[in-house]
Parts: structure tokens; C-alpha cells; sequence
């Protein structure tokens, strides 16, 4: 009998035993989790934060015009002024305001404006819920499971940027819905940011001090640009980016295609003249396409020279699809123009 009350002893014992063993490995995957789901927003590709040297576009001219401006722009910053910049499509808003971010070497946030942004796609929203098992074996024979489900938090551009201080840079701003922007109102008027949707204690964020905005738009007779509320736009500083020098266009050109000073010249030359005479936007960004065909196609320029005949094909490919829709008589009509104007 001795003997037999020490074998049961012995497995009740070893009971115990895994019984501790799984309650602690149960304690350990509950840490992991939470530990685990406190992280997600610093996984690779969630987080929307990039180091300010990785943002400025390559390549970059700087004259002094550019960086004149871009002083402007740093000045408003550093007086805690967001910034809102205006202009034409295609003058290099985008450019000049990430270099303008990275200068201040804070870490930049980017976010492309459109119909789809709502307030969700500003602050965060709920990504899907986390579930695991936990398994209770205190009474032999007896499995009781638990299941916990964890409701995973993901903060968007905006709330990244308000609580890392960052520089958020809005592209495209006055694209998306006016209504999605009235959570910027109590962000730059009493610096805090309401996460709705949000629950519990940190459904608020207090704005980091070194949070800054940028924001671009086109001008407002573009389509697709919306009349934002003026509560918000009495709260931004407007400055307005019109097309550079003729100096500092042929900069940027040459920064981007391999041609002689003599075709890049003639080539803003061009564009500008047809700034004046067509009835649409031709902005510097169609200056460095043009370049590039007349850099590709075969007998384009000899001795300094570009072939009017490839010129006008060049600058009427470029500038087509800016009419795209309305016929053929007023694509013959755009290379006419472009034809006279060379």
C-alpha cells in the first residue's frame, strides 16, 4: 500500500507540475501579445514616418530663387505657422515643400490627397482584431478553453505625425472632402487631436510641439478641387508658387535630361512662349518631358539645333492629353498653334 501511495503522489505531482508549466506558458503568449500589438504601428511598411534626407527629390535645383522661397516657407514653420502652397500644376510645389520638411530634420509624414480621404484615413481606425486560446487543464480530464479577442488600433498620417512631431506634408490638399478636415480645427486651435472611434483613455492625443504642416494645392478654377471651410484657411499661411525664372527652369531641365545648354534653352525658350499663347497649364514638369523625347528620338538636334518638325511632334505629344476627349480638330488646332509659336 506504501508503494501504491507513492505513485499516486508522484502523478499528482507531475499533474501540477504541467499544470504550472502550461499556466506560465500561457502568462509568457499574453505578454507576446501584448507586447506584440503595442508595437504594430512600428512594424516595416506601417509606419508612415520617413527619415527627412530620404524625402528630398532627387535631384533637387537650388538656385537662389528656390531657396529663397523655401526660407519663406522654413520662416513660417519656425513661428508655428502651418503652411499652405498655391499654385499651377506642374511649377514644383511638391518638391519645394519636401525639401522645405527635410530641411527642418525632423522626421516627414506624406499624404496624398483625394475624394476617398476621410476622417478615418487622416487619424486611424480599427484594423481587424487579434484572437488567441487559453487553455485551463487545473482539473484532470477537464480542458476549459478561453478565447480573447484584441481589437488592433492603427494610427493613419495624421495622428503619427501629431504624436512623433513630425512634418506632415498634405499633397494635393484642397482634393479631398472639406468635412474630412475638421479634426485639423482642434489640432492647430487648442492642440489636440480626437481620435474617433477610438476608445479609452488615449482617444486623445496632445500635439507634439515640433508638429508642423505643410500643404499643397492646385489653383481653385483646377477640377476636382474643393472650397475648404474657412475656419481651417484662416488658420494656414498662404504662399503662392507661380512658375520659375527662365534661368531656373533651365536648371531643372538640365538637371533631369542629358542635352547641350543650347537644346535646353531652346526648349524652355518654347515652353514659355507657349505658356502665353495656349489656354491651358504648360508647367515646367512639361518642359522636362519634352526634353526627354527630343533627348530620345533619333536626329532630334544636330550642332545645337532642334528640328522644328520634332519640336512641334514632341510638344504636341506632351501636351495632348491635356485636351484628350475633344477631338481630332483640336489636336490639329494645338499643333498648329505649337507649330506658329516655334
Amino acid at each position: 500500500m506504501a508503494g501504491d501511495s507513492s505513485s499516486r503522489k508522484r502523478k499528482v505531482r507531475g499533474r501540477k507540475i504541467r499544470r504550472d508549466r502550461e499556466r506560465k506558458e500561457g502568462r509568457r503568449a499574453k505578454k507576446e501579445l501584448a507586447r506584440k500589438a503595442s508595437q504594430a504601428g512600428d512594424r516595416n511598411g506601417d509606419s508612415p514616418l520617413a527619415d527627412p534626407e530620404a524625402v528630398v527629390p532627387e535631384p533637387f535645383v537650388e538656385t537662389d530663387t528656390v531657396a529663397s522661397l523655401r526660407d519663406r516657407i522654413t520662416g513660417w514653420l519656425d513661428a508655428d505657422q502651418p503652411v499652405h502652397l498655391i499654385g499651377p500644376t506642374g511649377c514644383g510645389k511638391t518638391a519645394l515643400a519636401l525639401s522645405a520638411a527635410a530641411e527642418r530634420g525632423r522626421p516627414v509624414v506624406w499624404l496624398n490627397g483625394d475624394e476617398a480621404v476621410d476622417t478615418a484615413a487622416l487619424v486611424g481606425e480599427h484594423a481587424g482584431g487579434e484572437r488567441y486560446e487559453e487553455h485551463d487543464r487545473y482539473v484532470s480530464g477537464v480542458d476549459k478553453k478561453t478565447q480573447i479577442v484584441r481589437q488592433r488600433w492603427v494610427d493613419n498620417p495624421l495622428s503619427v505625425a501629431v504624436r512623433e512631431g513630425a512634418t506632415l506634408v498634405y499633397n494635393e490638399f484642397s482634393r479631398s472632402d472639406p468635412e474630412a478636415h475638421n479634426v485639423l480645427l482642434s489640432v492647430l486651435e487648442e492642440g489636440v487631436l480626437e481620435r474617433p472611434g477610438k476608445r479609452g483613455d488615449d482617444r486623445t492625443l496632445e500635439v507634439h510641439p515640433d508638429f508642423r504642416v505643410i500643404l499643397t494645392s492646385n489653383d481653385v478654377e483646377y477640377a476636382g478641387v474643393h472650397r475648404q471651410q474657412d475656419a481651417l484657411l484662416d488658420r494656414f499661411v498662404g504662399v503662392h508658387v507661380d512658375f520659375y525664372d527662365e534661368e531656373t527652369e533651365r536648371e531643372i531641365v538640365a538637371a533631369h535630361v542629358d542635352l547641350s545648354d543650347d537644346d535646353v534653352a531652346t526648349i524652355v525658350a518654347t515652353t514659355r512662349k507657349l505658356r502665353d499663347e495656349l489656354e491651358m497649364v504648360v508647367g515646367t514638369r512639361a518642359a522636362i518631358t519634352a526634353a526627354k523625347g527630343v533627348a530620345v528620338f533619333d536626329g532630334a538636334s544636330e550642332n545645337g539645333t532642334i528640328d522644328e518638325q520634332v519640336l512641334t511632334d514632341v510638344f504636341t505629344d506632351v501636351l495632348a492629353p491635356k485636351i484628350a476627349g475633344q477631338g481630332v480638330d483640336d489636336v490639329d488646332a494645338l499643333r498648329s498653334t505649337i507649330a506658329e509659336t516655334i
